[in-house]
């Protein structure tokens, strides 16, 4: 009874489901034709060609409607056919000896290759159909007008003078002139290394101009700061006594007041010193020593610590508290001042030698 009630309802319902999946299949597989159709067409129409007469080809047989046939290079003369894609053939004779290629530019032509299938094809040599046989991948056969022309591939030639061989002819085209061209390998590396060497020269110029200026640049620097250093000394000597002694007078009273003790304190304590501190440090010296910090900046462009280290000294730090407040070792301060003072006198000298100058000028 079941089974009868299931067949009933087969066939008054799952049919229709049925016929309704079908025609949904149908219509699926029919826009599915009909998209791929149109682009298995264009593909179809465009036939690709899969060989390709890109570089350069020697002739090395013409053989004639009548059967006889002459090979080449005949006294090592032949022609040369260098195409530049599939789109232009640039045609010469061509002499090979040991040394050289000797080129006489023939012509500049425009091609295009058709793939007929089966190994055969056709291409147009200014719009003139000319039969195209493959017979491998390194040899081809052209017809003209009956003439059957047997071409191998000149990888050597096209891969070394290809450019070359192009724009000598291209160059012939435009000038309506025809002339002979030869060209050597060891021309060309010897043109090789008269580039190299030029420019060889021309960088141990530059180096040398470099190298001359620098040199320059420097005596003028050291003419300048010992013409400061000169200035200095006379205006220290030359300073009348009476602005000594005030001089003098404004500078123990500086290292008596009770700034200067608190400064102290902080430098032995090896409290950090902050911006602010600095710029006080730099007001105090101008007050005492007016010409110090433009004199000090003048001499050499110092970096921060070289400069910090000079402010400390001028205030009769011990060089221990300066490393203890620069967070650095007492010997980085003393190579400091050292070199502070190779640097400014153009000779060796100590850090003692170099304090001693601080402490000269500016008052």
């Amino acid at each position: 009874m079941q089974t009868n009630c299931k067949l009933e309802y087969f066939n008054k319902y799952g049919e229709n489901d049925y016929l309704c999946k079908m025609k949904s299949n149908i219509t699926f597989i029919l826009l599915l034709v009909f998209v791929l159709l149109p682009v298995s067409c264009g593909k179809k129409g465009k036939t690709p060609t899969s060989f390709s007469l890109e570089g350069a080809w020697t002739l090395t047989q013409v053989e004639s409607p009548m059967g006889d046939i002459d090979s080449y290079p005949q006294d090592g003369s032949t022609q040369l056919c260098v195409y530049e894609g599939d789109s232009m053939l640039y045609l010469s004779a061509l002499t090979q000896t040991e040394s050289a290629l000797v080129v006489y530019p023939l012509d500049k032509r425009s091609i295009t290759l058709i793939d007929k299938g089966g190994g055969e094809l056709l291409y147009l040599e200014d719009g003139d159909p000319r039969p195209l046989t493959v017979s491998s991948d390194s040899t081809i056969v052209i017809q003209r007008n009956g003439v059957l022309y047997t071409y191998v591939r000149a990888n050597d030639l096209s891969e070394e003078w290809g450019e070359d061989i192009r724009n000598i002819i291209a160059s012939e085209q435009e000038n309506n002139e025809i002339s002979r061209y030869v060209l050597s390998s060891k021309e060309r590396e010897q043109a090789s290394v008269i580039h190299w060497l030029v420019y060889a020269i021309i960088a141990f110029v530059i180096i040398v101009l470099a190298i001359a200026l620098i040199a320059i640049a420097n005596h003028r620097a050291k003419q300048r700061l010992q013409l400061q250093l000169k200035q200095i000394k006379e205006e220290h000597d030359e300073r009348p006594q009476p602005v000594r002694q005030a001089m003098a007078s404004v500078e123990s009273a500086f290292f008596a007041s009770d700034e200067y003790h608190m400064l102290q304190q902080r430098m032995v304590s090896g409290q950090r010193l902050k911006e602010e501190d600095w710029n006080a440090i730099e007001a105090q010296l101008k007050t005492v020593y007016p010409g110090f910090t433009s004199q000090l900046r003048n001499l050499y462009p110092m970096s921060e610590l070289e400069y910090q280290t000079c402010l400390l000294i001028k205030l009769h730090i011990a060089p221990s508290d300066i490393a203890t407040v620069l967070a650095r070792d007492v010997s980085t301060i003393s190579t400091v001042r050292s070199r502070l003072y190779k640097k400014v006198f153009g000779q060796k000298g100590g850090s003692k030698e170099w304090d001693e100058f601080l402490l000269s000028i500016g008052a």
